[in-house]
């Protein structure tokens, strides 16, 4: 491919043709302010909707925005004249000027690209006066508050959900002042058919978007002296929580976690990983049964509760093929409530369950009713990553300084195959595990399945088990969903394992992790971060965890037995009444 020569400040560069100014900048370590823009090579996002108008740069042709313009042969840009400068400071300005100014309480303070920018070209003065914008708030739903007011129509929210995830709920409407982007005729997000995956939340650069903030209800629980509170950890926390504060993406800070919570005031510090070694018990057996029968194949992987959501909505004729198994959260909620709590003497209303996920639709799914047994939910509440590190910071522990901790027995004992969970492909792969030996009787030497891993959205692999190729698959973003299941709905579909995880990448690049800004390698490195642990764990299949084992001995008896169906799986439901409601009514309208 012919490469393109050009100067930026003065500076020659070669570049691709077809490459814009923005992208020939970074290779110059040229900054130039975005907030519309999405670049992330990992999930081909390529947007170039220049809709705000912040990265503007001079030519000999005029002010052009580095996002959207490609480069020429000798092209000559000045990034930093009193032109450009000027004009993106005027922009800033005007989206001041119909912007709430409450950045002190906003949920976004100090993680507002807004904000940051505005600091950055010196604005300090609201310099245009007039009538602001007043669209209200809609806090229907119990992941995602979405503020009209502070919508900066930057339209990331909706080249996620609509070219990414292919949902489709957000989409500009309205001309003018009016103009917002917005639900299907406005509708509450709870009445759409949206995922709460959170992955608007993840690219919105301002507080338009934000998770349903769930600390309080903490604090209220910690300070409930009838209550014992319990709480646990998911594995992508782990290696994105440091993040928060300073630490670099990927490093490991489990035991400083345990130690935090500690002193938040948690009775009990358990480890989601716990609960994921059961849920591949369980999912293995059901896999093995269903192959046995050469019934209701492919099987999917039920952990993600946005992956789920979308898959009541979008393909409620194939809900068979899910597994009934509950998210490792909802398993963890549910023996925390009817083994522990025998374990300590209480009844499952003496406990509250509190998780802390890498996820928003966490909370939604913490909601769900059937997700529980005789009236009580298997858990109460759920915090983000992000949810957690406030709390910490509020309660004023140098996190840094904290010696490492060590999550309670029994439920604080896992595999490294659970720690692979935050990453696509890890529930797969530790799937495969344990199905491998289950079938075969063999000892599995090499647990590592590197064809399914890495940040490819769909990736494939066939596996030798005991004769029999089983063809899998792992995808992730609700875009590669869609593909997948397209397939399987038309009987093209050859795989017998599908896992899908509704974030690009997996857990941990989900709604509530520290925002990436698009920053993949961010994602890499929390992925890196987890399969580490895996490495250096001595036992790194799931069915080998004594504690686990010791359960089934205790309560359960034998995987996938009545007792386990009734605390550990769970049913879904059609959800496409309002979904086909809505494109009626669009045909109607049109």
């Amino acid at each position: 491919m012919s490469l393109v020569n050009l100067t930026i400040n003065g500076r020659a560069v070669s570049v691709e043709n077809e490459t814009t100014i923005l992208d020939a900048a970074k290779k110059l370590n040229i900054k130039i302010p975005t907030l519309c823009h999405l670049h992330m090579d990992e999930i081909n996002m390529h947007n170039k909707c220049a809709s705000c108008r912040v990265c503007m740069v001079d030519t000999k042709r005029g002010l052009v925005p580095a996002c959207a313009t490609n480069v020429r042969e000798g092209m000559e840009v000045q990034t930093n004249t009193a032109r450009a400068l000027n004009a993106r400071k005027t922009v800033v300005e005007l989206l001041l000027s119909d912007h709430p100014q409450d950045c002190l309480v906003c949920e976004k303070n100090r993680n507002c690209e807004l904000q940051n920018i505005a600091q950055d070209l010196g604005v300090r003065d609201i310099k245009y006066k007039g009538v602001k914008t007043n669209l209200g708030i809609d806090n229907s739903s119990k992941s995602i508050v979405k503020n009209h007011d502070k919508c900066i129509l930057c339209r990331r929210c909706e080249t996620m959900c609509t070219e990414i995830q292919k949902v489709g709920v957000l989409s500009g409407v309205n001309r003018g002042f009016e103009t917002m982007v917005s639900t299907f005729f406005n509708e509450d997000m709870s009445e759409t058919n949206c995922s709460f995956c959170g992955q608007c939340v993840a690219v919105c650069p301002t507080g338009a978007l934000t998770e349903v903030n769930n600390i309080d209800l903490v604090w209220n629980e910690l300070n409930n002296n009838e209550k014992v509170v319990v709480v646990q950890v998911a594995p992508a926390v782990r290696v994105a929580l440091g993040e928060e504060f300073g630490l670099n993406p990927g490093e490991v800070t489990t035991g400083k976690i345990v130690s935090a919570l500690r002193l938040l005031g948690f009775k009990y510090v358990f480890d989601t990983n716990f609960a994921a070694d059961i849920t591949i018990i369980e999912e293995a057996s059901e896999f093995i049964h269903r192959l046995k029968e050469n019934k209701n194949l492919p099987i999917l992987t039920s952990c993600c509760p946005a992956w789920i959501n979308y898959l009541e909505h979008h393909y409620p004729d194939l809900l068979n093929l899910a597994s009934s198994c509950k998210s490792p959260q909802n398993i963890f909620g549910a023996v925390a409530k009817n083994y522990f709590s025998k374990k300590i003497n209480l009844t499952p209303d003496d406990i509250t369950v509190v998780s802390v996920m890498p996820c928003i639709a966490k909370k939604y799914e913490v909601a769900r009713e059937e997700l529980g047994n005789d009236g009580v939910s298997d858990v109460d509440i759920s915090i983000t990553t992000r949810e957690l590190a406030k709390m910490i910071k509020q309660a004023g522990i140098d996190f840094l300084s904290l010696e490492d901790g060590t999550f309670d027995s029994p439920m604080g004992e896992s595999t490294g195959a659970a720690d692979i969970f935050g990453a696509t492909g890890g529930v797969l792969e530790a799937a495969l595990r344990t199905s491998y030996e289950w079938v075969t009787g063999n000892n599995l030497d090499c647990v590592n399945f590197e064809s399914v891993r890495g940040f490819d959205g769909i990736k494939e692999a066939n596996i030798n088990i005991d004769g029999t190729i089983v063809n899998v698959c792992a995808a992730s973003s609700l875009g590669n969903a869609k593909q997948i299941m397209d397939e399987v709905k038309s009987g093209n579909s050859k795989y017998q394992i599908i896992e899908i995880m509704a974030c690009p990448g997996g857990c941990v690049a989900g709604g509530g992790q520290p925002y990436h800004c698009g920053d993949y390698n961010k994602i890499k490195s929390r992925a890196q971060g987890l399969y580490g642990i895996d490495a250096g764990k001595e036992i790194r299949k799931s069915h080998e965890n004594p504690s686990v084992n010791k359960l089934y001995d205790e309560f359960f008896g034998e995987p996938y037995s009545n007792l386990a169906h009734k605390y550990l799986h769970t049913h879904y439901f059609d959800k496409s009444d309002f979904f086909k409601n809505s494109e009626e009514l669009a045909e109607v309208t049109d």
